[in-house]
C-alpha cells in the first residue's frame, strides 16, 4: 500500500472517498460507493478491494458500514450503461453515491482519471483506491455489494456461472452465452452479448474463436 507516498492537501474531516466496481463485465449493473470515514476511528486493513481475499472484504465491509461517517451505495442500470455508455452510467453511479451520503463532504477524491460534472471540491487520483483510505473503504464496499447481488441473481438467471464470475468475460461466461443466449442482465452494447444476439436471430452458434481477446478473462 502506498497510502504514505500521497500527500493529501485536504485537512479537513470530511473528504469522501469514492470508487466504482463494474466496468468491465458483460452483465449486471454498476455500483457505486462514496465513504466519509470517522477521524478517530481507525480501520486497519484498507485497501485495493481487488488485492484482498473475499473473506477480508467481508470483514472489512462490516467495519467500515459500523464505523464510517457515512456511506453510501448507488449505480446505474443495464439499461443506463447501454443508453449513454459505460463510462458516463460509471460516473452516475458515483454522483449518486456522494448525493446520497447522509452527511455532505466539503471534498471529494475519486479513484480514476474523470471525475463526475457536480458542485463538490473534489479531483480523481489515479490509484486512488491504494493510495486514499477512504477511496480503498469505498472500492471494498462497492465490490462486496456488486459480488454478493451477483450471487443472488445466480438463482435468478442459472447456467451463467454469475456467482463465479460476477458477469465478467470469462470463457465460462462466453460458453453460456453461446448456448443459453442473453438474459435481461446482459448489457447489450458490449460486443461478446451483440454477437450472441446476433448469432441467435440468424439461428448460428456463437464461436469462442468470434469472441475479441479483449472481452476474455480468465477470473474477475
Amino acid at each position: 500500500m502506498t497510502f504514505d507516498l500521497f500527500k493529501n492537501k485536504y485537512t479537513g474531516d470530511l473528504l469522501a472517498g469514492v470508487d466504482e466496481v463494474g466496468r468491465g463485465p458483460l452483465a449486471g449493473d454498476v455500483v457505486a460507493a462514496a465513504v466519509i470515514l470517522h477521524p478517530k476511528k481507525r480501520i486497519k486493513g484498507l485497501a485495493d478491494s481487488k488485492k484482498l481475499s473475499e473473506k477480508r472484504r467481508e470483514e472489512l465491509y462490516v467495519e467500515i458500514c459500523d464505523k464510517a461517517v457515512s456511506w453510501c451505495v448507488a449505480r446505474a442500470s443495464v439499461e443506463e450503461i447501454d443508453t449513454i455508455n459505460i463510462l458516463q452510467a460509471s460516473l452516475l453511479a458515483m454522483h449518486r453515491a456522494v448525493q446520497g451520503l447522509h452527511i455532505q463532504p466539503e471534498h471529494v477524491m475519486v479513484d480514476g482519471n474523470k471525475l463526475p460534472r457536480w458542485q463538490y471540491s473534489c479531483e480523481a487520483i489515479v490509484g486512488g483506491d491504494d493510495k486514499i483510505k477512504a477511496i480503498s473503504a469505498a472500492s471494498i464496499i462497492a465490490k462486496v455489494t456488486r459480488d454478493r447481488e451477483m450471487v443472488r441473481l445466480d438463482s435468478v438467471y442459472p447456467g451463467y456461472g454469475l456467482a463465479d464470475h460476477k458477469g465478467y468475460g470469462t470463457r465460462q461466461h462466453l460458453s453460456a452465452l453461446a448456448q443459453l443466449g442473453v438474459c435481461p442482465l446482459h448489457r447489450r452494447s458490449f460486443e461478446p452479448v451483440r454477437l450472441a444476439l446476433s448469432c441467435k436471430e440468424t439461428g448460428q452458434v456463437t464461436a469462442m474463436t468470434d469472441v475479441p481477446v479483449d472481452f476474455i478473462i480468465e477470473s474477475e
